[in-house]
């Protein structure tokens, strides 16, 4: 039998079973099969197995959506502060870029120590935000990084130069597959926003790390909807 989902906006997540294939899985839930292999990367022939987790679009996200509208948010108290007390020399940060982790699931102690592990990077986790998506971390949630908190260089770009005047953000999922949620779009520009603010930057100074980086990249992801967001920023003061 299958079981029932966890929803999260538009789609739904379903745990695996033993048994289940991706077209008894996709007819259970009345979506193409198609769509359901898609949206989790993957081929209709593809074998599934005990324990995967699959995001399983609605009948209305299965159909071709108009752009997502993002929403004002406000950030929580913890941020603000840890955005408030960082000490921010004025004129250090140029700009805001924004990344998308590539992966589904992630925390920031798992970034963290791939970076030092594997990318060999003294201070650990390179981006001085992480925003959740519901896997790992909490659908919208805000970590704050020590390289914020102590003012460090980034380590989110290929030029040292830029890491220098470069404030990282990433948000968890790989944007090539299927967009941001709704909540990370909402803490996204509730962050941006203060940022803004912090630092006396426009909304000029926004950034993907796809326009930014001296190293051709695709992050963050096809689907990051960086023409809606940019468009909808608002100035600090207005």
């Amino acid at each position: 039998m299958v079981a029932a989902p966890r929803v999260v906006a538009a789609e739904e997540y379903y745990t695996v079973r033993r048994g289940d294939t991706l077209f008894s899985i996709a007819k259970h839930y009345g979506v193409p099969a198609a769509t359901l292999a898609e949206r989790n990367g993957l081929s209709r022939n593809n074998y599934l197995y005990a324990g995967q987790r699959l995001r399983v679009p609605t009948r209305a996200a299965a159909r071709p959506a108009p752009p997502q509208k993002i929403q004002r948010g406000s950030l929580p108290r913890s941020v603000q502060r840890a955005i408030g007390q960082a000490p921010v020399q004025p004129g250090r940060w140029k700009y805001i870029v924004i990344h998308h982790s590539g992966v589904d699931t992630g925390t920031v102690k798992a970034m963290d120590r791939y970076h030092r592990e594997v990318r060999h990077m003294e201070n650990g986790l390179a981006y001085d935000f992480v925003i959740g998506n519901g896997s790992g971390m909490g659908d919208g949630a805000i970590a704050v990084g020590p390289r914020w908190v102590k003012q460090l260089d980034g380590g989110h770009l290929a030029s040292e130069a830029q890491n220098k005047i470069a404030i990282g953000i990433c948000l968890v999922g790989n944007f090539d597959k299927h967009p941001p949620t709704r909540r990370e779009m909402e803490s996204l520009r509730a962050l941006v926003e203060a940022l803004m603010a912090r630092c006396k930057l426009s909304p000029a100074a926004v950034r993907t790390h796809q326009q930014i980086n001296v190293v051709p990249t695709r992050c963050p992801g096809s689907q990051f909807p960086a023409r809606s967001f940019f468009e909808s920023l608002q100035a600090p003061g207005r």
